[in-house]
């Protein structure tokens, strides 16, 4: 029950995040671009002023502490009722956005005005304040501004989620991919261990369930550990079908965390592509090495294998398949920060890619 409780809360958590279009204002970055794009907007309102060249430096001076108070006021007010607009409906976060930020404007303007009163305002009454030219052009720059930016933010929202949606309709075609010919394959071994060895063609029956139940969950992401397991898997598996003439190598560098986050199917298509394509058409067999680095900021994969003159003349279909598959998918989730390279030299055949880290180190164990 608590287990079930808990899945809920998450699955509610991650539904209210998607919904939620608006960006988190206390992120640095987003708190930056606000500050960098106000600060184009103080240049812009100088300019439109038209005043002369002496007097524009101080004029543009005033306008951008006036401009800045108003954005880092509506940073902090967003900031701070992040959690509460995260829950509202879109419609209603956005009103309440627009709102708050007009109500930033409106109490700026008024200190601003109160403590600066112009030849224009005789009186520092309230009616006076409400009745002047300059609060209501303030209002009118922040409604448009203000508008556009709900706009922009809005844009950002639906394109991210189309990424979201492109990269799950890739995973699920990797998966598809990988099913017809891998479980032909298991089940002829296991039709076969049924007569020779039937304990171990149970327990290859059982490898096989837990393979496809963890390849049929449409998941994003999943940690590093739960790759390796599923990885794992897949490789019983062809060993049972090639036996001594596969060989695995799997090296990960000590305090490289388990619970890393990482796509999922990122490491299997490329282990089955050096089984498939490389190891199992040279009559000797071959080794597969794995190797997983890392530095401050990224995960390191490099897997290779040997390659033989049939590999080059003879290439079975659907080589670059996966590798293209999931080169997109990487550039979809990391953009510039991941990148997939491909060496085929001196025999051998090496795929590597990086993933940038999404979660705390944690050491990773003796036995891994």
């Amino acid at each position: 029950m608590a287990i079930a409780e808990s899945k809920h809360a998450k699955n509610a958590e991650a539904n209210s995040a998607e919904r939620t279009f608006l960006p988190d204002f206390c992120n640095t970055r987003v708190i930056f671009l606000v500050i960098l794009i106000a600060q184009l907007l103080a240049f812009i309102l100088s300019l439109a002023a038209g005043t002369s060249r002496a007097n524009f430096w101080v004029y543009l001076s005033l306008v951008s502490l006036f401009v800045q108070w108003i954005a880092l006021g509506n940073i902090l007010v967003l900031c701070v009722s992040r959690r509460i607009l995260k829950g509202l409906h879109p419609a209603i976060a956005s009103i309440s956005y627009y709102a708050l930020s007009l109500s930033v404007t409106l109490i700026v303007t008024a200190v601003a005005m109160w403590f600066t009163p112009s030849e224009n305002l005789q009186s520092t009454t309230l009616p006076a304040l409400i009745n002047s030219d300059f609060l209501v052009r303030n209002m009118a720059i922040s409604a448009i501004v203000s508008a556009v930016a709900l706009r922009y933010f809005y844009v950002q929202h639906q394109w991210k989620s189309n990424i979201q949606v492109e990269a799950r309709s890739r995973i699920q075609a990797l998966q598809a991919r990988i099913r017809p010919h891998f479980l032909f394959n298991s089940m002829n071994t296991i039709a076969s261990l049924t007569v020779t060895n039937p304990s171990m063609a149970e327990k290859a029956v059982e490898d096989l369930a837990d393979l496809f139940r963890a390849s049929l969950g449409h998941q994003d992401q999943v940690s590093l550990k739960e790759e390796l397991n599923f990885t794992r898997r897949y490789i019983n598996m062809e060993k049972l079908r090639l036996g001594e003439r596969l060989t695995i190598k799997l090296k990960i560098e000590e305090g490289i965390s388990l619970n890393t986050k990482v796509p999922a199917l990122i490491l299997q298509p490329i282990v089955e592509n050096a089984i498939y394509h490389g190891v199992e058409p040279l009559t000797q067999g071959g080794t597969v090495n794995i190797d997983i680095a890392s530095t401050r900021d990224d995960l390191h994969f490099t897997i290779s294998n040997p390659v033989g003159d049939i590999n080059i003349h003879q290439k079975r279909p659907g080589n670059k398949m996966a590798q293209d598959n999931i080169k997109q998918r990487l550039h979809l989730a990391y953009g510039d920060f991941s990148k997939m390279e491909i060496r085929h030299a001196q025999g051998f055949y090496t795929v590597s890619f990086n993933i940038p880290f999404e979660a705390d180190n944690i050491p990773i164990e003796a036995d891994t």
